[in-house]
């Protein structure tokens, strides 16, 4: 088994809450080892107690299964924590593309943490003329917004 077989498989398995980018494409795939024949997946969670975590190494296991590795652990990483600066490029427009404000700024902005708004353009109409609504959206790792000119909602990822 090669390594870089492992993380060409693993680059394909999509986050459950967003199916469009991949647990690569998020920054929640670390690394990957072999052992012998233990092929060890490390993941770190976008934060901690997210019940994706385990949807994610379902997924994993059955990706490497379908190409007859089935000697696989997951190993939850909780240092360093996840930041949305590990979310690629590539990453960070699937989010928009799918309706999702990727993060306005890097994690070393910390306007949020202290109650301030961030700037973000719309994904649908690249507005920026919106508004935080609730500090948290469709999962603890969104905020919901609200566009003022094309009035719809939309989710941002919390810059964290």
């Amino acid at each position: 088994m090669i390594k870089e077989m492992i993380f060409n498989i693993l680059e394909s398995v999509p986050d459950p809450e967003i199916p469009v980018i991949s647990i690569f494409e998020l920054g929640i795939l670390r690394d990957v080892e072999i052992e012998g024949d233990t092929v060890k997946v490390f993941i770190t969670p976008t934060y901690n107690g997210c019940p994706a975590m385990d949807m994610i190494t379902v997924n994993i296991k059955a990706a490497l299964a379908d190409h007859d590795i089935t000697n696989v652990k997951v190993i939850s990483l909780i240092e360093p924590i996840w930041t949305t600066d590990w979310i690629t490029a590539e990453g960070r427009q699937k989010l928009l593309d799918y309706g999702i404000a990727p993060p306005a700024q890097k994690t070393t902005d910390s306007s949020f943490i202290h109650g301030m708004a961030p700037d973000v353009a719309c994904p649908l109409c690249y507005s920026k003329n919106t508004q935080m609504i609730s500090r948290f959206g469709s999962t603890a790792c969104k905020a919901l917004y609200k566009c003022n000119d094309c009035l719809e909602p939309f989710d941002y990822f919390k810059c964290h």
